[in-house]
C-alpha cells in the first residue's frame, strides 16, 4: 500500500509538472522583430537628429529595433535587381518616383501640411499646423457626445519613410484619460500629398466630460525620429 502511495503521489507530481510544461510551451513566444519583411527589403538607421522620445507609449519602453544601413532611395533601387519579386515591390511602392528630382539624401522628410476634424453634417475645421508646433491658446473645441474623426494631409520627400505612424495622449487637470496609437504605414516620396483619416471616435458627455484638457501629438516613424510634435489644448462643450 505505501508503495502504491507513493508511486500515486509521484504519478501526481509527474502530471502537475507536465501541465506546467505545457502551459509554457504554449506560452506565444514574442518575437523582436514581428515585421515579416522579405530578406533585402528597405532598411534604415536611426538619425542623430530629431529623436523623438515616447515616454507616453508604455507597451514600447524597453524595445530596441535593430536597424541596417541607410541608403538613398536610388542605392535602394539598385539594390537586388535580380530578384524579380523585390524589383516588383520596389515599383509598386516608389510608382512614379522621379529618381533624378530626389537627389541622393539619406533621411527622409514628412512634413504635416494640416489637421481637420471632420463631423458627419458639419463643414470641417481644418487646423493649421504652426512651424514650432504650439498653437496659441485653444486649438478647437468638440461637442460632447459628438462623432468625429481626425484627417491628416502629409507630404514626405527625399527618401522613402518606413513604418510612420501618429500617437496621441490627452490629459484633464494633470490626469492622463486617453492615449491613442496609429500605424499609417510606409511612403515613398511624391509631389503630391498624402491625406489619412483616423477611425470615427464619440466625444465622451456629461458635466464630468465637458471642461479644457490638454494633449500631445506626435509623428514618428521606425528610426523613432520625429517629425512633428504638437502640444495643445481643446475643450469640450454642449455646443460647438
Amino acid at each position: 500500500m505505501g508503495h502504491e502511495r507513493d508511486e500515486k503521489k509521484s504519478k501526481e507530481s509527474g502530471e502537475k509538472a507536465g501541465v506546467g510544461a505545457d502551459d509554457r510551451a504554449k506560452t506565444p513566444k514574442i518575437e523582436e522583430n514581428a515585421d515579416g519583411e522579405p530578406e533585402g527589403k528597405i532598411h534604415r538607421s536611426a538619425s542623430e537628429s530629431s529623436i523623438c522620445a515616447t515616454e507616453d507609449e508604455e507597451d514600447d519602453e524597453g524595445r530596441k529595433i535593430e536597424l541596417g544601413p541607410q541608403y538613398t532611395l536610388k542605392e535602394q533601387f539598385e539594390k537586388d535587381k535580380d530578384d524579380e519579386s523585390l524589383r516588383r515591390w520596389k515599383e509598386q511602392l516608389l510608382g512614379s518616383v522621379d529618381m533624378n528630382s530626389v537627389g541622393e539624401t539619406l533621411e527622409p522628410d514628412v512634413k504635416i501640411l494640416n489637421l481637420a476634424i471632420v463631423s458627419p453634417g458639419r463643414s470641417d475645421i481644418v487646423l493649421s499646423v504652426p512651424e514650432n508646433g504650439k498653437p496659441k491658446g485653444l486649438w478647437f473645441t468638440l461637442k460632447e457626445g459628438s462623432r468625429y474623426s481626425l484627417k491628416f494631409t502629409f507630404q514626405v520627400t527625399n527618401n522613402i519613410v518606413s513604418g510612420l505612424k501618429y500617437t496621441n495622449t490627452v490629459w484633464k487637470t494633470g490626469v492622463r484619460v486617453d492615449s491613442t496609437k496609429e500605424m499609417l504605414g510606409t511612403f515613398s516620396p511624391q509631389s503630391e500629398p498624402y491625406t489619412h483619416e483616423m477611425p470615427e471616435e464619440t466625444t465622451p458627455s456629461g458635466i464630468f466630460a465637458r471642461g479644457s484638457y490638454s494633449a500631445r501629438s506626435k509623428f514618428v516613424d521606425d528610426d523613432n525620429k520625429c517629425y512633428l510634435e504638437i502640444n495643445y489644448t481643446f475643450d469640450i462643450r454642449k455646443d460647438w
